[in-house]
């Protein structure tokens, strides 16, 4: 069942990327008015903010843009560092909208982070988990099995969860500063906000799969015990 599970959510999530990935391509082809590119959107709202101790460099990928906490970095992907585009300014400004929250001490980032470590191990060890489940189903029917696999997933559903309002938070952090400095007005500001709900929609769709997996063990272990 947790196997179905798993395949039931990676299907919504793939359905949910490549409607991010068409409405990305879409925005990418309405241009901004000011002309401005990402990476000169990213810097007027960093220095907007008063933070001038956080660098803006271009990585390689599609939609692998990210704020980096460790070393202060906003990573731009090429299409959105150069683009001069409705999508690549709110982009930009989302992950500036991190490097706000890094500077302001949102809890809710300085919670993720701190969750990195941990969450990288027992992600590398729930793979393990759903190898050795797949292969012997009656190990989920172990309790000393069970309370393992619901440590790890309830660690990844905590990151998971915890992750929701950063992300909800930088992009009302983006959209109202393009709106506020006049960066992206009217059908511009509707396209951002557009492409930055259908982003989040990538880590809803995750933390609800995380969730129902940690249930599901919940209730099994719950139910191994009657």
């Amino acid at each position: 069942m947790l196997i179905i599970i798993s395949i039931v959510f990676a299907v919504i999530g793939f359905i949910i990327s490549n409607v991010l990935k068409s409405k990305f391509k879409k925005y990418s082809q309405v241009g901004l008015s000011n002309g401005m590119s990402g990476a000169e959107v990213a810097a007027a709202m960093l220095k907007h903010s008063q933070i001038y101790d956080v660098q803006i460099t271009q990585v390689e990928g599609q939609l692998t843009d990210h704020y980096n906490p460790q070393t202060k970095t906003v990573n731009l992907s090429h299409d959105v560092y150069y683009g001069r585009s409705v999508a690549a300014a709110a982009v930009a400004a989302h992950e500036c909208g991190h490097a706000v929250q890094h500077a302001t001490a949102y809890s809710f980032l300085q919670m993720r982070s701190s969750l990195v470590p941990v969450v990288s191990i027992a992600a590398n060890l729930q793979q393990y988990v759903f190898m050795l489940g797949f292969v012997g189903i009656g190990m989920f029917k172990s309790p000393i099995f069970l309370i393992i696999a619901l440590v790890l997933f309830g660690i990844t559903t905590l990151f998971s969860l915890i992750t929701l309002p950063v992300e909800f938070d930088a992009s009302h952090r983006a959209l109202v500063w393009l709106d506020n400095s006049g960066f992206a007005r009217g059908a511009e500001y509707d396209g951002a906000k557009d492409a930055l709900t259908w982003a989040a929609m990538t880590y809803v769709s995750a933390a609800l799969a995380a969730l129902v997996q940690f249930l599901y063990l919940l209730w099994m272990l719950v139910g191994s015990r009657d």
